[in-house]
């Protein structure tokens, strides 16, 4: 009987577990994890942590107190992957063997260097252990200091300010999310933090996190600043989990290298999610994407050449619709302003593809349907950044995906035109018909 064992729950890690298990019925699905709450909604704990949705609204997949999966699973955590001898240890479950592995081992939240970052206050936002540990701060906490420039750090300044606390928000450069968002988008962004009594510090981080009997009492900046607070939220960025990988000898770079089949250096052993870094063959170049869709499909993709069906992996376009700071933003395709010189994390929520650096034209308006930015080269839309109302993301998302001929509405895209959110619409629908 094949067994095949996957290290992690995450989406990547169920959405293989789901796709073994209708594959090969007749075969074994092992999953480790060492989440003792096993697979829930990474995305919701934005939501939970904020009040919106109660814990529960976590677990999607719960029927009757138990996880609806046909695998076995395993709470344990893995220290050691031997490829030679096709096995994992585990700290509680002894050794595991395998025929086909998938780590999908996601990333974590990179911590801050700088004294006292081991103080009790000190959070991050990785799970739901630590969103529980946040909510337990707060509700003790009358100021908190939250650092970092992503997604993640920008889920806890609203979560904090839903839990009535004070928050003062540290960006290192001249506005939030520099790589991602331009300084007018940003500052849509920062005017709605400050509506809701965020202090803002600019040009600003975090020389030394003060404390007291083993608790935060406050930060010293790097202006010679000192605010008191209980809570210090660092969100800086994440970092793919390669201990397992490099210590087994597998190829790794900002993540584990695999190619289009998601199979890394071991012909044997494959690798999934926020973990992976997949080289396009096409190009030769390799990107991380922190995003839930990808891992799904990564996952699901993963196990397909696991099971001896073997489907290459076509990245899509990269697409997040979120939240930030109350307004809902989309993100689509080419954007950004590039990887900046001493950039080594990724953020969660986002993606590499995200900033590359295209050849392009770009417009920046505000619409009818919100603030509205387009990166155009040649016949095609490479990219979109959309604020506010949603309506026509889902046909910008395919005019850039399927690199759709746009010439008969170039000019207007180019010229921001206050109704370009119609003719954008218009013209999608015309493709459709």
């Amino acid at each position: 009987m094949t067994r095949y064992v996957i290290i992690g729950l995450g989406i990547a890690g169920f959405s293989a577990a789901q796709t073994l298990c209708q594959l090969d019925q007749a075969s074994e699905v092992v999953v480790v994890s060492d989440d003792p709450h096993g697979y829930y909604s990474r995305p919701g704990l934005a939501y939970y942590l904020n009040g919106e949705i109660p814990e529960k609204q976590l677990f999607p997949f719960i029927k009757k107190g138990r996880l609806n999966l046909a695998a076995q699973l395993i709470t344990s955590h893995v220290i050691q992957l031997d490829p030679a001898s096709h096995s994992i240890k585990t700290d509680t479950s002894g050794t595991i063997t395998y025929d086909h592995l998938l780590l999908a081992l996601g990333a974590r939240s990179v911590p801050l260097n700088v004294p006292g970052s081991d103080l009790f206050g000190v959070v991050k936002l990785d799970d739901l252990e630590d969103t529980r540990h946040i909510l337990s701060v707060a509700h003790h906490a009358k100021t908190a200091v939250v650092v970092g420039g992503g997604v993640l750090a920008i889920e806890m300044v609203e979560g904090l300010v839903a839990e009535g606390v004070k928050v003062h928000y540290l960006l290192r450069g001249d506005w939030y999310w520099p790589g991602v968002l331009t300084e007018a988008e940003a500052h849509l962004i920062e005017h709605h933090l400050k509506q809701e009594g965020v202090v803002l510090h600019y040009h600003t981080e975090i020389e030394e996190i003060l404390g007291k009997k083993g608790k935060v009492i406050g930060i010293r900046t790097t202006k010679g600043e000192v605010i008191p607070c209980k809570l210090v939220g660092v969100g800086i960025g994440v970092r793919a989990s390669l201990g397992l990988a490099s210590a087994a000898g597998l190829a790794t770079d900002r993540g584990i290298l695999v190619n289009e089949y998601l199979q890394t250096s071991d012909p044997h052993i494959y690798a999934a999610g926020d973990v992976a870094q997949i080289t396009d063959p096409s190009t030769g170049r390799s990107s991380i994407d922190n995003l839930w869709y990808p891992g799904r499909r990564q996952g699901s993709i993963a196990a397909m050449n696991m099971a001896g069906q073997p489907q290459a992996y076509q990245r899509k376009v990269a697409i997040n619709v979120l939240r930030l700071a109350g307004m809902m933003t989309a993100i689509i395709g080419a954007i950004g302003s590039g990887r900046e010189e001493g950039d080594i994390y990724t953020t969660r929520g986002s993606s590499e593809t995200w900033r590359e650096l295209p050849n392009a034209l770009a417009s920046e308006s505000d619409t009818e349907v919100g603030h509205l930015r387009l990166v155009v080269s040649g016949r095609e839309l490479l990219g979109a950044v959309l604020m506010g109302n949603q309506k026509i993301s889902r046909p910008l998302y395919d005019l850039v995906n399927n690199r759709v001929d746009i010439t008969p509405i170039r000019k207007q895209l180019l010229a921001s035109t206050p109704q370009l959110g119609q003719t954008i619409l218009d013209y999608w629908m015309k493709m459709k018909s």
